[in-house]
C-alpha cells in the first residue's frame, strides 16, 4: 500500500515535469540487474579525449572514468553519418538491415521502422525504466520518436542542430518562442536553418532551441531521470545523445573561451562536466558499483579548417568516409568491481554490440525473429584483451553499399565504383594510418576478404527491407 501511495506520488511529481515511471518491480526489492547509461556524442573524433592523445582538449572527468574503467581503441560505429549509426546502436544490426542507410531530414516521411525492436523495448521488458534525453534522430514524425521505440520518456532535439523545424509539427500549448517567433510564423514561414525544436516527449517545447543551453539542460533531466528511476527500485537505462560537437557549435557561458581548442574543445569539455556530473550523482545514489556507464561518438569528425571541427589523429579521413577516421571512435566503459580498472582493449567491437551485451545484462533474449549482427562483448568488457574479439569480420558500409571489411588487423577497402573496384589493403597493426596499401604483395589474403565481404553482403540484401 504504501509503495503504491508513494509510486503515485511520483509519477506526479514526475508528470508535472514531464516525465513518467511505468509500472516496474512490484516485489518492493531493488533490483541488482545493472543500470545503462549510454552516452553518445555526435561527431567527436577519436583524438579529442585527453586519455586518446588530445594535446589540448582537457577531459579530467573522462580521463578518471578510463583510469577507472576500459579504453577501447578499436571501437567502431556502423556508419559515418548520424542516422544510420544511431539506427545501428538501437537495433544491433548494420544499417542497410534496418532500411536507415542515409541522414533523414525535417522533410523526411521516415524514420527507424516501429517494427524494428529496440534496446529500449528490450529492456523495457525486462521492467527497466527508459529514458533518451538529447538528440534523436531516426525519424521526427510521431510513430518514429523515442516515446514509440521503448522509451517512457524523450527531451531533445529531434536531429542534428544545422537543421530546420518540420512547419507541420505538433506545438505544446504552452511552448516557449524565442527570437520573435510565433506559432503563426511557424505554421507560415520559410524555416530559418540552424533553427531546430526543443521536444518532450511527442510535442515541440521551445522554438528556436537555445542552443547554448541544451548540454546543461539535457545534464539535468539525465540527473532527474537518474534519481526517480532509482527511487522507483527498478533498475534504468539512461541514453544521452549530446547534440555537440555538431556544427554550429553551442557552449554555455560557463564554458565558452575557456578551451586551448577553441569553441570545438569547449563543447567537448561541457560535455566532460556533464560526465563528471553524471558520475557524481551515481555515487551519491549509492548505485555507483551496479551502474554500466559507457561513452562513445556515432561517427568521426567533420574535417573543417576554421577550427570547429575535431580531430581523428593518428586515423586517416573524416566523418563521411569509410577509413578510420570516419568510424573508429573513442570508447571508454567504467562498471565498478566488473571492468578492470585502468585497462585498455584493443579488440574489434563497436555499437552494433551494445543492443546484445545490454540485453544480457538485463537477463532478456534478444528478439528471435530478427536478425542481429552484433554480439555480446561482456567477455570483452571483464577480461579484457586476453579474449578476442566475437567477430570474425566487421563491415564498413556507405549507404547501402559495402565498402571495406577488417578481419584482424588487416583491412580491405573498395575504391571505385563497384563494377570496377579498385582494392587497397592495409594491416592496421603496422599501418593505423592506412597510409600505404599493401594489396599486391598480398593478393592471396584479399581475395579471401573480397569473398567474405561478397558473402556477407548477398546475404544482408536477402534480410534488408
Amino acid at each position: 500500500m504504501m509503495k503504491n501511495f508513494t509510486r503515485g506520488l511520483l509519477n506526479l511529481f514526475l508528470l508535472a515535469s514531464g516525465m513518467t515511471i511505468a509500472a516496474g518491480n512490484e516485489t518492493g526489492e531493488i533490483s541488482q540487474r545493472p543500470n545503462i547509461i549510454m552516452i553518445f556524442t555526435d561527431d567527436q573524433g577519436y583524438n579529442d579525449l585527453g586519455s586518446f592523445g588530445s594535446p589540448k582538449i582537457k577531459t579530467p572527468n573522462l580521463d578518471r572514468m578510463a583510469q577507472e574503467g576500459m579504453r577501447f581503441t578499436d571501437f567502431y560505429s556502423a556508419c559515418s553519418v548520424c542516422s544510420p549509426s544511431r539506427a545501428a546502436l538501437m537495433t544491433g544490426c548494420y544499417p542497410p538491415r534496418v532500411g536507415v542507410t542515409r541522414v533523414l531530414f525535417p522533410r523526411d516521411k521516415v524514420g527507424l521502422d516501429p517494427k524494428e525492436i529496440t534496446v529500449a523495448e528490450n529492456l523495457k521488458s525486462a521492467g527497466y525504466q527508459t529514458a533518451c534525453i538529447g538528440k534523436w534522430h531516426m525519424g521526427h514524425l510521431p510513430e518514429f520518436l523515442p516515446t514509440r521505440q521503448g522509451f517512457d520518456f524523450y527531451y531533445g532535439i529531434p536531429y542534428s542542430n544545422d537543421m530546420t523545424i518540420d512547419t507541420k509539427a505538433k506545438i505544446a500549448v504552452d511552448a516557449n518562442f524565442q527570437e520573435g517567433m510565433t506559432l503563426a510564423k511557424i505554421r507560415n514561414e520559410k524555416p530559418k536553418k540552424n533553427w531546430v525544436p526543443l521536444m518532450r516527449n511527442e510535442e515541440i517545447i521551445e522554438y528556436p532551441a537555445d542552443q547554448t543551453t541544451l548540454t546543461q539542460r539535457y545534464t539535468d533531466k539525465a540527473l532527474q531521470f537518474m534519481t526517480h528511476a532509482h527511487e522507483s527500485n527498478d533498475p534504468f537505462f539512461l541514453y544521452l545523445p549530446h547534440t555537440m560537437p555538431h556544427i554550429p557549435l553551442f557552449a554555455s557561458e560557463r564554458f565558452k573561451g575557456t578551451s586551448e581548442r577553441g569553441l570545438y574543445g569547449d563543447t567537448i569539455e561541457e560535455i566532460d562536466w556533464s560526465v563528471g556530473q553524471i558520475l557524481k550523482k551515481l555515487k551519491e545514489l549509492g548505485i555507483d558499483e551496479n551502474t554500466l556507464v559507457v561513452y562513445t561518438s556515432d561517427n568521426g569528425p567533420w574535417n573543417l579548417k576554421n577550427g570547429h571541427g575535431g580531430s581523428a589523429y593518428p586515423l586517416r579521413g573524416f566523418k563521411f568516409s569509410t577509413w578510420e577516421g570516419g568510424m573508429r571512435v573513442p570508447c571508454i566503459m567504467r562498471w565498478p568491481g566488473q571492468i578492470p580498472a585502468g585497462s585498455v582493449n584493443n579488440q574489434v567491437c563497436g555499437t552494433i554490440d551494445m543492443m546484445p551485451t545490454f540485453s544480457a545484462l538485463a537477463g532478456v533474449d534478444l528478439p528471435s525473429d530478427h536478425v542481429i549482427d552484433g554480439q555480446n562483448i561482456l567477455p570483452l568488457m571483464k577480461h579484457g584483451a586476453s579474449v578476442c574479439s566475437p567477430h570474425e569480420a566487421y563491415y564498413y558500409y556507405k549507404g547501402t553499399n559495402l565498402v571495406a571489411v577488417r578481419q584482424g588487423d588487416w583491412k580491405l577497402h573498395q575504391k571505385g565504383n563497384n563494377k570496377e573496384p579498385k582494392w587497397e589493403l592495409y594491416n592496421l597493426e603496422t599501418d593505423i594510418g592506412e597510409s600505404e596499401s599493401v594489396y599486391q604483395q598480398n593478393m592471396a589474403i584479399a581475395e579471401k576478404m573480397i569473398a567474405l565481404m561478397n558473402e556477407f553482403d548477398a546475404k544482408m540484401k536477402e534480410n534488408s527491407p
